[in-house]
Parts: structure tokens; C-alpha cells; sequence
């Protein structure tokens, strides 16, 4: 279990460091809400010009054209005529509420000890009350996939709603998936100013994923006998062979993503997902035929071969949307927590470079919520579906417009306040008033 010692540690040195962290979390929904005259962006694709989206008891009872609903059977009605409305942005494979500040080790609740080590539990060491997460509601940002790091085997995702008292009201889908760490199969030898020097093929590539192989079939023959004595690790992939959890498998390159493909349906898991796919799209017709989903990185880098297109980064969620690959947006890598406030932008990154604007969207509303298994109670703007969404002034995928008055959470309005906006305040009125 990740160590609940330096949870409690962390949040006092951090309480006493910078006093109240986050807003108060949202009371329920009590009064119906209905939202008039805006761009609906529906989250699969498609829009609804001078829109209706209604909701009451947390759950959206209209989405549709505003000629279509009686504005007086709601309680508040909200005029957002030249606005927009949409689903709220899903972060997927992130370490949000795991990480407080870097530099302090009592804060740092990511990773684990130990290589295989499925049933270590993220959500266990969630942080509700986390400055960051706070810092990313402004700009859409309201459920995430906590996910571990480090190892082969992590340990174990879940999926929170940002706005919660503790982890257990946060929680939306527990348990969601595994995620491996799949190993490379070329190393860097040598760096130099601006990198490493070459490439060259990894020898132990085979016998790193041979523990794989072998953690995987000891899981299997366990699973299928007695179980006994009770070994948790092994119990805790059981998911993956009934269909009920996904295997997140972070691996880029070509031959290692063929290889992982053929892996899980060699080992009868039933779902997985490629993570990070730098070269997803030279194998894109295999992910196609399995099924697979690619949830890509963050595009502002620099392509991984030396002979791509420096753009290729770019290009990558349209080169795959194309060829018919479900594809998503993650943030993972350097300051990715800090970045994660920035999750639409890089999906506008994505549409500047060719990906139709309203598949941009879909990438972390519609296409984040079905790679991750919510996509039932959330990511589209539909009838029964949970009342998470936002107004923003502006395109939400553009940070000069993405100015946001009012966002929902199970229909719950929350606080959009921060540090970081109460301190913008703080200096907008010292330079207002010519201090």
C-alpha cells in the first residue's frame, strides 16, 4: 500500500506551510438549472448552435436545441448566448493528488516500492484538498485518472471528480485498470549536449519482458487454482482476464507496441491500452484490428526517430484518428502535474495542425471517458448522463478565450478560486491603482 504515514505527514507540513489548501467542496444540487443560448460542444463530435443543456439532481435532463425546452420549468436559467458549454475535461494517466511539491518527500505519494506490485492502490493516496488540482478546474479540467508510477507493474488507476472532501467522495470509478511499464527495446549509449549520442538495441529486452511473462502466467495458474495461500499482487490483476479492468501499458516504439499487442492477446486480457505511442502510427492498422486505444503524450516535443517529420508530434492524433484508432490525451512527463491546467491547449495544439476542432474536443471529453470506462455516466453532454460541464467565454481549446464563469461537478457549482487566481487578483489591483 502506498505509505498512508507520509500522506498524513505531507498534508500537515503542507497545511502549516500555506495554510487552507482547497475550496470547500460544492453542497449538492438543489435547485434545476438551464443554460441557454450557447455552443453546445457535445463531446462526440458534433455541436448545437443557441443550445439548451438542462440539469437537475446532479443529472443532465436536456441537451438539445433551445426551441425544444420550456425555460420555466427550471429554477435558474443561465443566458450564455455568444458562449460555449461544454462536457468537463478529462485528464487521463495523471499523478494529480500524488505529488504535492517535488522537492518534499513527505508529499510524494506516486510511486511505491518493488517492480511488480499490481495491488498498490492510488487512490489511497489521493489528496483531496491538492493546490494543484485546484489550479486545474479554471480551465475546464474536472475528473482525472489517478495513475502510479515507477516499476514494471505500478499498480492500480482510479478515476476522481476534482472537487471532494476526501478520496472516497472524490472516487467515480475505482480500480479502473493496471499499468505497465513496458520495457524498450533500444537504450541510449552515450549523451551528449543535446541528447543521447545513438541508440542501440537493448540485450536484455527479451529477459525484461520475460518477468513480465512469467509474473503473468504464475497470476494465471494462481487465478485458476485454489488461491491459496493468498498472494495479493496475483489478485489484484484478475481484472484483466474477466474483462472488468484494462491494462495501460506506457510503451512508444513500433516494435515494442506490436510486441505488447501480440503479449495481451497471447495472455487473454481482454482490454488494453497503449500510453505515451510516440510510434503508434506506423502499427495503426494492427491497433485497429485488436481494438487497442491510444491515449498520445503531450505533442510540444520533439518527434523519436531522427529521420521523422519534426512536426510528427503534432500530426500523430489525426494520423490515428484517420486510420480509425480511438485516440486521447495524457500529460505525463516533466512538471506534468503543473501542465496538467494546460490539457486543452495541447488538444488545440493537435487541431492547428490539422485534427478537426470538434475531434480535438473529443479527445478529452468523449474519447478520454470510454478509453477509461465512464463514458456511461460521463464525457458527452446527453440526457441521464452526470451534470459535469463548464461555460467558457471562448474556445476552451484557445488559452486567450478559455475564461471560464461557471462549472459544474454532478451538478454541483464549484469554486473556480486558487492561489493562483487570488494572487492574479491580489496584483491586478496593485497595478489598477498605480502602486
Amino acid at each position: 500500500m502506498l505509505k498512508l504515514k507520509n500522506i498524513l505527514c505531507g498534508a500537515a507540513l503542507l497545511t502549516g506551510t500555506w495554510g487552507i489548501a482547497q475550496q470547500t467542496p460544492a453542497p449538492r444540487q438543489t435547485a434545476s438549472v438551464l443554460i441557454t443560448g450557447a455552443v453546445a460542444h457535445i463531446g462526440n463530435g458534433s455541436t448545437i448552435n443557441n443550445s439548451a443543456i438542462g440539469f437537475k439532481d446532479g443529472k443532465i435532463t436536456y441537451a438539445g436545441p433551445l426551441s425544444g425546452v420550456t425555460t420555466g420549468a427550471y429554477d435558474r436559467v443561465i443566458d450564455a448566448s455568444g458562449k460555449h458549454v461544454y462536457p468537463g475535461f478529462i485528464a487521463a494517466n495523471s499523478t494529480l493528488g500524488l505529488v504535492e511539491v517535488d522537492a518534499v518527500r513527505a508529499s510524494n505519494d506516486q510511486s511505491d516500492t518493488g517492480d511488480l506490485i499490481p495491488h498498490v492502490r492510488s487512490i489511497v493516496a489521493y489528496n483531496s484538498e491538492s493546490k494543484v488540482v485546484e489550479s486545474c478546474r479554471p480551465n475546464g479540467i474536472l475528473m482525472a485518472q489517478v495513475a502510479p508510477r515507477g516499476g514494471l507493474i505500478s499498480g492500480t488507476s482510479s478515476v476522481v471528480q476534482l472537487d471532494a472532501w476526501n478520496w472516497e467522495d472524490a472516487a467515480i470509478k475505482t480500480d479502473d485498470g493496471i499499468h505497465l511499464h513496458w520495457p524498450s527495446a533500444f537504450r541510449s549509449k552515450g549523451w551528449g549536449f543535446s541528447g543521447p549520442s545513438e541508440f542501440v538495441p537493448n540485450k536484455d529486452y527479451e529477459k525484461e519482458i520475460g518477468e513480465i511473462r512469467t509474473f503473468i502466467s504464475g497470476a494465471k495458474t494462481y487465478l485458476s487454482g485454489p488461491k491459496s495461500p493468498e498472494n495479493l499482487p496475483y489478485q489484484a490483476v484478475s481484472g484483466l482476464f474477466d474483462g472488468s479492468q484494462k491494462l495501460y501499458v506506457n510503451v512508444d516504439g513500433e516494435k515494442e507496441i506490436a510486441d505488447v499487442v501480440r503479449f495481451a492477446k497471447t495472455n487473454g486480457i481482454r482490454h488494453m491500452v497503449v500510453v505515451g505511442g510516440n510510434e503508434a502510427w506506423k502499427v495503426a492498422d494492427l491497433l485497429v484490428e485488436n481494438d487497442v486505444p491510444v491515449i498520445l503524450s503531450r505533442p510540444h516535443r520533439l518527434p523519436s526517430g531522427e529521420d521523422d517529420n519534426v512536426k510528427q508530434p503534432y500530426l500523430l492524433a489525426k494520423i490515428l484518428s484517420d486510420k480509425g484508432v480511438l485516440v486521447g490525451l495524457e500529460m505525463s512527463g516533466a512538471m506534468e502535474r503543473m501542465n496538467t491546467r494546460n490539457l486543452p491547449f495541447y488538444a488545440g495544439t493537435f487541431a492547428a495542425y490539422g485534427l478537426d476542432k470538434e475531434k480535438a474536443v473529443q479527445l478529452i471529453t468523449g474519447n478520454n471517458a470510454r478509453i477509461l470506462g465512464i463514458d456511461a455516466f460521463a464525457g458527452t453532454l446527453e440526457t441521464g448522463k452526470d451534470a459535469t460541464l463548464f461555460i467558457s467565454e471562448g474556445d476552451a481549446l484557445d488559452m486567450r478565450t478559455n475564461s471560464i464563469p461557471h462549472a459544474y461537478i454532478q451538478g454541483r457549482e464549484i469554486s473556480l478560486e486558487s492561489h493562483q487566481t487570488q494572487l492574479w487578483k491580489r496584483y491586478m489591483g496593485k497595478y489598477e491603482a498605480g502602486q
